[in-house]
């Protein structure tokens, strides 16, 4: 979806987000949703992974495509992308790719996150391009967002394995 921007705060557009997190959880997905803002035109996604499916179908890789199919380059230099969590290595790679000026992003990814919870490859010597990284926006609720997912899958595959649950 793209519209044209109406300049939010961080926050807000986190929250934004959240929104969209929520409906890929709706339908089985990861709940991380992504806002990327180039220039006036505004583009959201939200992981569509087990919908698709595709292991690249993360909210942030498919807010850049969409951004970069729509505006007819690839380069995105002085955009900004608010997403409910760190970006993983590809993401890292995909946001470096397309010059993004600016990440915001809520909670930290303590098993895989790249701009600074495992890795950071923002911060690399060896990337040609460096985006501005702000951490923490709307951490509780987008970490509390997560736990409630993975929490309510755990409870469904325990359903699933107790003896005279039909499966």
């Amino acid at each position: 979806m793209v519209r044209n921007a109406r300049m939010l705060s961080d926050t807000e557009y986190v929250r934004v987000a959240l929104a969209l997190a929520a409906e890929a959880a709706g339908e089985g997905d990861v709940p991380i949703g992504a806002v990327l803002v180039v220039g006036e035109r505004t583009f959201y996604a939200r992981n569509e992974k087990e919908r698709r499916p595709d292991p690249t179908a993360h909210a942030e890789i498919l807010a850049i495509r969409q951004a970069a199919a729509t505006l007819g380059r690839w380069r995105l230099s002085g955009a900004a992308l608010f997403v409910t969590k760190e970006p993983c290595a590809m993401c890292a790679g995909a946001i470096v790719a397309a010059r993004i000026a600016r990440v915001v992003y809520g909670c930290r990814d303590p098993k895989g996150g790249a701009a600074g919870s495992v890795i950071d490859v923002f911060a690399s010597e060896a990337v040609n391009h460096r985006p501005a990284v702000t951490s923490g926006v709307l951490e509780e609720e987008t970490a509390a967002q997560l736990r409630a997912f993975f929490q309510s899958r755990r409870a469904g595959a325990e359903a699933k394995d107790r003896p005279g649950t039909a499966s």
